[in-house]
């Protein structure tokens, strides 16, 4: 392995926020899977969920270097097909679970703590995120709009949440002196890059968890 990818290695690892992921709930579109993943790596998100209760073929939804930028080799995709399950999974790794929904107690984006450890749900792109789901969440939130359309693509709702968080994050020095990581979190973390890039240059493709 060359030194300049050894030091992407290291200083990734220590920016990753365990405390913090995204779940895609029916969400089709790989271009949309492609760029919410994108966006996880780039604010130190390691773990995504992908949650298929409507039988989405795996293949729509298996990521290639094309649409998420090479960025899938490096983060842990978990698939779910059963809700209860998933749920059970996030309530053991993170407090909070939020999601995108448009409700008359939905409070905005800005006023969410997103330094606690929290899982942040998004729908797919037609019908949103569904009432079964909905009813397992601690709450819903909305990014302000005051435009004629009252949506966003659901990259962009994901990118746009994402980077609040990062902002809130920075601020309580998440990437920095106060890192939620702990010494041997990072350590494993390394070893785990390592072992992705060596898995790579074998050709080994990344796999979902189901």
């Amino acid at each position: 392995m060359k030194e300049k990818r050894k030091e992407t290695i290291h200083r990734v690892a220590k920016y990753r926020q365990p405390n913090l992921t995204v779940v895609l709930e029916n969400v089709h579109d790989s271009h949309n899977i492609g760029a919410v993943m994108r966006t996880c790596d780039s604010v130190g998100i390691q773990t995504v969920y992908l949650l298929n209760t409507e039988d989405i073929p795996l293949k729509n939804i298996v990521l290639g270097k094309r649409t998420s930028s090479g960025v899938r080799k490096w983060l842990d995709v978990h698939l779910f097909r059963d809700r209860e399950k998933c749920f059970a999974a996030l309530r053991q790794k993170y407090d909070k679970i939020y999601s995108t929904h448009m409700a008359s107690d939905s409070v905005s984006l800005y006023d969410l703590d997103l330094t606690e450890s929290v899982a942040l749900v998004f729908g797919n792109e037609r019908d949103g995120i569904t009432e079964k789901t909905l009813a397992l969440c601690d709450g819903n939130f909305l990014i302000p709009q005051y435009g004629f359309v009252q949506s966003l693509n659901i990259s962009v709702s994901c990118a746009i949440t994402l980077y609040e968080a990062l902002r809130q994050r920075e601020k309580a020095g998440f990437y920095a002196e106060n890192t939620p990581l702990s010494a041997d979190e990072t350590n494993q973390l390394i070893q785990d890059f390592t072992k992705k890039h060596e898995e790579q240059r074998r050709g080994k493709k990344p796999i979902v968890r189901e």
